[in-house]
């Protein structure tokens, strides 16, 4: 019975971190599998079998879950076990507590992969899983609260590095945001009635990128690249100007989605004064990032990790110009319930967030196994994979979208710029093949990583690390 025990919930440092990074690589693949499903959908209709569960309004809800809770944050985990034991100098609260979460996690998002193609659904955009699993979820975060906080009071280092501050709150405003936007005091429905619920909707759906992901994303790339530059970051006062303006801008957000519904005014002028002012923590992040690795760029490319979040920071440059752009009812006008919206997801939650996660793995990865990587050039042919198949999706979806909002505004029936759309949803298709292609590549390096049989140290710098939390 306790080898069984130690099995599932080992006590060795590193071992949770390790297979949340193993998860993370499994659920993107399955996570893009789906998405090429759907995206089959719009080509080639008549080409899959016709099963309900097939569908692109079943596949499309499976597809953003499995991105956002098995593939993102099951890396973000990974990264946070890791990276919060070692700046604070003490080894994780419990090893084994963490490894539950690894296996109640995942029994989670198999949930999702069941739940979602069944029709077990609350129909509530990026708020579609059942009352169960919303429960689930919040104990979830509740237990890795535990953890990282547990953590932080064992600190031997007095001087909390801006990587804590954004994983403890992010966990923090996860909870809130997760139990208010699903309304799990209403487990029947899980909604509210009428415009209220479409406001408190849209709370959620924009604060889970705002305030579930970009956090945990932010404090892993102020990990990483101070880390592979070999350098102090360039402002620890700067990042925080950074996190507290992100809960002050991004809070209030949501509503720029609504511009066209019958919202207050006054909820509307807020949402967009705000998305706008959302310029100030991205730039406090950026301009800080960028001037830590100024100089010596060729220390990023080198390492595979580093690489994907430094083009993390890139994409999110790019979202956050176009976010506050097109947040304007000027645009608006053109852009609303188009492609374009669609695109400008892809960027976030592939680009910025995902280039990120992957970084991660690949960076934390050989750390917490003692081994190398079991290939960087595959990493390497993994990167440019992702980023080729992600500006794919971004520049066919953003010109479709102009297309369709062009067009009614001209007064086009639908079934007329439908046809239209063909060529760039093929284009879409094609670059998700690249992508999955990449996410393929991802899950065989991680596992030889980790199923290596003859360690090999990273140096006295991995060495030093692991003895940190160990």
């Amino acid at each position: 019975m306790l080898g069984i025990v130690n099995i599932l919930l080992p006590n060795d440092p590193g071992s949770a971190s390790k297979r949340f990074f193993i998860s993370s690589a499994l659920w993107l693949f399955v996570g893009i599998a789906v998405a090429l499903i759907a995206a089959t959908e719009l080509i080639a209709p008549d080409l899959l079998p016709a099963d309900a569960r097939l569908t692109f309004g079943r596949m499309r809800p499976t597809h953003i879950n499995l991105v956002v809770f098995g593939f993102l944050l099951s890396g973000y985990f990974g990264g946070f076990l890791y990276v919060v034991p070692a700046v604070c100098r003490t080894p994780l609260f419990s090893e084994r507590l963490a490894n539950f979460a690894v296996w109640f996690w995942n029994a989670i998002v198999i949930g999702i992969v069941y739940a979602l193609p069944h029709g077990f659904t609350q129909g509530r955009e990026y708020a579609e899983l059942p009352w169960i699993l919303d429960v689930a979820v919040l104990a979830a975060v509740a237990v890795l609260a535990v953890l990282v906080f547990g953590t932080v009071a064992r600190r031997t280092e007095k001087l909390l590095y801006v990587s804590v501050w954004y994983t403890g709150g992010g966990l923090l405003w996860t909870f809130f945001v997760y139990a208010t936007g699903n309304v799990v005091w209403e487990p029947s429905t899980g909604s509210w009635l009428g415009m209220n619920d479409q406001i408190l909707l849209w709370f959620y759906g924009h604060n889970v990128v705002g305030l579930v992901i970009t956090p945990q994303a932010v404090a892993l790339a102020y990990y990483i690249l101070p880390r592979a530059m070999g350098k102090p970051l360039y402002s620890h006062t700067l990042s925080l100007i950074g996190f507290w303006a992100l809960i002050v801008m991004y809070t209030h957000v949501g509503t720029h989605h609504l511009i066209q519904a019958p919202a207050p005014e006054w909820l509307k002028v807020i949402s967009i004064v705000n998305s706008i002012a959302l310029i100030i923590p991205v730039f406090a992040f950026l301009t800080n990032i960028w001037l830590t690795v100024r100089g010596n760029l060729t220390r990023i490319f080198e390492n595979p990790g580093a690489k994907f979040a430094f083009a993390g920071t890139v994409w999110y440059f790019l979202t956050c110009l176009q976010g506050p752009f097109h947040s304007l009812p000027s645009v608006q006008k053109i852009t609303h319930f188009t492609q374009w919206v669609v695109a400008h997801a892809h960027m976030a939650l592939l680009g910025f967030a995902g280039s990120i996660a992957i970084g991660g793995a690949y960076f934390i990865l050989p750390v917490v196994t003692g081994r190398k990587l079991y290939s960087e050039r595959l990493a390497d042919v993994h990167f440019w994979l992702t980023l080729v198949g992600g500006m794919g999706i971004f520049a066919s979806l953003t010109a479709a979208g102009l297309i369709q909002g062009e067009a009614w505004r001209n007064g086009e029936t639908v079934y007329r710029v439908l046809s239209a759309l063909d060529t760039y949803f093929i284009v879409r298709g094609m670059s998700g093949v690249l992508i999955i292609v990449g996410a393929l590549l991802f899950v065989y390096n991680v596992l030889r990583t980790v199923l290596a049989s003859n360690p090999q140290e990273k140096g006295a710098e991995g060495r030093a690390e692991r003895e940190v939390t160990a």
